[in-house]
């Protein structure tokens, strides 16, 4: 039990920090500050779930999806960069609101009675909790570890979705606590929190593109001379 308790706690510590519930939670306040309470506990219920799901997958099945499709991390950076760009650029510069016209009206009116567009799986899930850092790690961790050296094989069997169930409850909490956050800051402080995140978003997509390329550089096989 020592060893398990053990096991756990390294994985905490290796994967909280690339993890970082909190920066799901402003990226949470940003996008969700429209929804209702009930739908923002639905949403936070849900990317804990989608958030496990990936992780599991990622241990177990991550190294023979990407070998399978011939995925490779740097590919998987890039394509994680390219996401979070592209949500932080929607967050950076929301689009101007129209005029108020008959036709407007109504295809607002339509648009109510359609459901809401849910952000749990993205962005809240995947990339901004289970980026391409984070996958990377999980993967490269499952492919290169070995039963019986550092922990007993019924250790490496149980740790990970323990590992994994514990960042999903603590990603679950610091999203329902999200609700306090916006009453305290008012409509005006989550625009603010919005735009904020939206350019830190960008930073951070254009980062892990960069990543990617300096990845594949320093990887690709020389040329011959002559």
């Amino acid at each position: 039990m020592e060893e398990l308790i053990r096991a756990i706690g390294l994985g905490l510590a290796v994967l909280l920090p690339l993890v970082n519930p909190l920066t799901t939670v402003v990226v949470f306040l940003a996008l969700g500050g429209h929804l209702s309470k009930k739908a923002r506990n639905r949403e936070a219920t849900m990317a804990s779930v989608y958030v496990f799901i990936i992780l599991i997958v990622a241990w177990y099945a991550g190294q023979l999806v990407m070998n399978t499709f011939g995925i490779s991390i740097p590919g998987l950076r890039i394509t994680g960069g390219l996401i979070v760009a592209f949500i932080g650029f929607r967050m950076l510069f929301p689009p101007a609101k129209g005029a108020t016209t008959p036709e407007l009206q109504s295809k607002t009116d339509q648009v109510a009675h359609e459901p809401e567009t849910s952000i749990a799986f993205v962005p809240l899930a995947m990339p901004s909790t289970a980026g391409p850092g984070t996958i990377a790690m999980v993967i490269s961790s499952a492919s290169t570890i070995r039963h019986g050296i550092d922990f007993q094989p019924w250790v490496i069997v149980v740790a990970p979705p323990m590992i994994f169930l514990i960042v999903s409850l603590l990603l679950w909490i610091c999203l329902r606590s999200a609700g306090g956050v916006m009453r305290l800051l008012g409509k005006g402080g989550i625009d603010a929190i919005s735009r904020l995140m939206g350019f830190l978003l960008v930073c951070m997509g254009v980062q892990f593109v960069i990543n990617g390329v300096v990845e594949i550089i320093s990887t690709w096989p020389p040329v011959p001379a002559g």
